[in-house]
């Protein structure tokens, strides 16, 4: 086989990578994943003789399970590895196990103890099949459902209606001024090709993340747990799904630096 080229790689990712996946996703313990079995299909069908081999699990009593895969595709290969993790993305060892954590009672911040279940052969399947995604996104495919992988998932939020157009917003005139106006209009222009792969609304903005919401609740654990992501880069993960307050942001800052 031909050692592959910088041409090579370059256009393999951007075939794989321009292909749309949203609507494949699952959600799951209020996390997104893609499914395995679609993502392969869809890989085998861009490049038919890829191979994927599964690793050794490592365990470590401190740390808990990681699992490994490896992709070979157009004599390129990647490896990837990936914890086993409960659905608050807590890694899971031999035996159940707690931590402090956080949850907002009576409008208080206050500590509570949570456990992590044992993992099982289960789990560690789970984790498999999802690392080999996540292997497969290496190669460009879903790649983009990745950015701020480890935050939780956004709570479903009321659609956003698109702004009305400036002639319909525009105030009532009087009688008077409606036939200078009507007598004075521009021709109307021919109407521009419709572009039907183009977004016909405007982009919703992110939803707001309130203190003592369950949005919260899921972000705050999320940063206790990856305090040592900092305060800079935190803000930069987190500002991707929701829209942060300077209040917000200094329970950020205190959360970072207990």
């Amino acid at each position: 086989m031909d050692k592959p080229t910088s041409e090579t790689t370059q256009s393999l990712f951007a075939q794989l990578s321009a292909i749309n996946v949203n609507d494949k996703v699952e959600k799951k313990d209020k996390l997104t994943y893609l499914s395995w079995a679609w993502a392969w299909s869809e890989f085998k069908k861009v490049v038919p003789d890829a191979t994927y081999s599964i690793g050794p699990t490592e365990y470590d009593d401190d740390l808990g399970y990681m699992v490994h895969t490896t992709v070979t595709a157009r004599g390129i290969t990647h490896p990837m590895w990936l914890p086993v993790m409960d659905g608050a993305n807590k890694s899971m060892k031999k035996k159940p196990y707690t931590y402090t954590g956080w949850e907002w009672k009576n409008s208080q911040r206050v500590k509570i103890e949570k456990t992590v279940d044992g993992a099982t052969t289960f789990d560690i399947n789970k984790a498999l099949m999802r690392c080999l995604v996540k292997n497969l996104a290496m190669f460009g495919l879903g790649i983009y459902i990745y950015a701020g992988e480890d935050l939780p998932e956004v709570a479903p939020e009321a659609p956003v209606v698109a702004a009305a157009s400036p002639i319909a917003a525009a105030p009532a005139e009087g009688a008077g001024s409606k036939r200078k106006t009507a007598t004075k209009a521009a021709p109307a222009e021919k109407p521009a090709p419709v572009n039907e792969t183009a977004p016909t609304a405007t982009t919703p903005q992110l939803p707001t993340l309130d203190l003592g919401s369950e949005n919260w609740d899921r972000v705050s654990a999320y940063i206790s747990s990856n305090k040592k992501n900092g305060y800079d880069k935190t803000i930069a993960q987190v500002s991707r799904k929701y829209t942060l307050s300077e209040e917000v942001k200094a329970e950020i800052k205190k959360l970072i630096e207990e």
